[in-house]
């Protein structure tokens, strides 16, 4: 009983081995060492680069708020004051204001 054991083990072993198929190449230690590195590499100038965005962002919105501010005091409001003016498109073409 034994032996009849062993060999339905070992047929079962192989049936596995076969349908899993080969073994993928594995790339030399040094060479996945160097892609990793080169994955962190690039992983930490995107972050250097995610983190100039932010910041260039945040000044933008800053100096953005600034302007919005300037703009609605008290002595810019009779230029804005268009009440009975007709609206001015300042991305229309000049060729095609009436």
């Amino acid at each position: 009983m034994t032996g009849f054991t062993f060999s339905v083990g070992l047929i079962f072993l192989l049936i596995g081995y076969t349908a899993a198929g080969p073994e993928p190449d594995l790339l030399p230690r040094a060479v996945r060492s160097s892609a990793c590195q080169e994955h962190t590499s690039l992983h930490n100038r995107l972050d250097v680069v995610e983190k100039k965005v932010e910041d260039t962002v945040e000044k933008l919105e800053v100096e953005l708020a600034a302007l919005l501010e300037a703009i609605e005091a008290p002595k810019w409001s009779p230029l804005l004051d268009n009440t009975g003016k007709p609206a001015v498109d300042i991305l229309e073409d000049p060729e095609w204001r009436s």
